[in-house]
């Protein structure tokens, strides 16, 4: 039988430490969300008169609706190329082992590696030709070429840990190797899909740079973009600013928590590779 030690209990301890240091910020922000503009107290003192008038007010002042259905446009459209795009270019670089499939990998990782601001003004000036400023269409083509190199090297760290009996068997029994991808691979990649799906979205979702890079000057504006115009036309108003932040919050995470055991399992098993 194990005996509760003091190490146990110092473990515990920690833990508890690490909880309250990163539920104090969630604590202050929910806290003045639903805290009135008359209430002058400290941000840490419990709101004794609880109001949803702060989110009505930013939901209308701020324009959020509009915001959340370009973010969510943009979101969902280019998590779904990315996912698709990389999960099929994973695959072969995964499974062949010439010196071409290895120089492809180490090409595609290197995009992790060089910031995209050295290609902003490039970009820039490529949608400007294309016509795209101004659109969320702009932003998806960005996303979706962005995303790629962490997404296949998710992919690819999984895959190289998965084996390949179902395969050769699919193989065998006449499937093509796209097919073999399709019906065998591809259902078995869903933690590490749950993951990168996930992991894409809150980067998308909470981008600001870009957002107001490519959409700057239209109406079609992004949540994080859409909460920064409060900063200079209620900067006074820092509750109607934390309400417009639990709103944005809210969506990303109701998706982490629907796929939170599938994330981990995903994560792990891309350490693994």
């Amino acid at each position: 039988m194990n005996r509760y030690r003091r190490r146990t209990l110092a473990l515990e301890l920690a833990m508890i430490a690490g909880a309250l240091f990163v539920a104090f910020p969630v604590y202050v922000l929910v806290n003045l969300a639903v805290r009135s503009t008359s209430d002058t107290s400290s941000p840490i003192s419990p709101t004794t008169s609880p109001t949803l008038d702060n989110f009505t007010q930013a939901w209308q002042q701020g324009g959020l609706g509009g915001a959340l259905a370009n973010s969510l446009l943009v979101t969902v459209c280019s998590v779904a190329i990315v996912l698709a795009v990389s999960s099929l270019a994973a695959y072969p670089l995964a499974r062949v082992t010439s010196h071409w499939s290895r120089g492809t990998y180490l090409l595609v990782l290197l995009g992790l590696a060089l910031p995209f601001q050295l290609a902003s003004l490039p970009l820039y000036q490529t949608m400007r030709d294309l016509g795209l400023l101004g659109t969320p269409w702009a932003l998806i083509l960005f996303y979706s070429g962005l995303q790629v190199p962490f997404t296949v090297f998710l992919y690819v760290g999984f895959l190289r840990a998965l084996p390949r009996d179902f395969e050769d068997a699919a193989l065998i029994d006449g499937c093509t190797p796209l097919q073999g991808f399709r019906y065998v691979v591809l259902p078995m990649l869903k933690p590490v899909t749950a993951t990168a799906l996930v992991l894409n979205a809150v980067a998308i979702w909470n981008d600001f740079f870009t957002p107001l890079l490519y959409l700057s000057g239209s109406t079609q504006q992004t949540v994080p973009v859409a909460i920064a115009g409060f900063v200079g036309q209620y900067v006074t108003d820092w509750n109607l600013i934390f309400a417009a932040l639990v709103i944005s919050i809210l969506p990303v995470l109701l998706v982490y928590f629907l796929l939170q055991r599938s994330i981990i399992n995903g994560f792990a098993g891309g350490l693994k590779g």
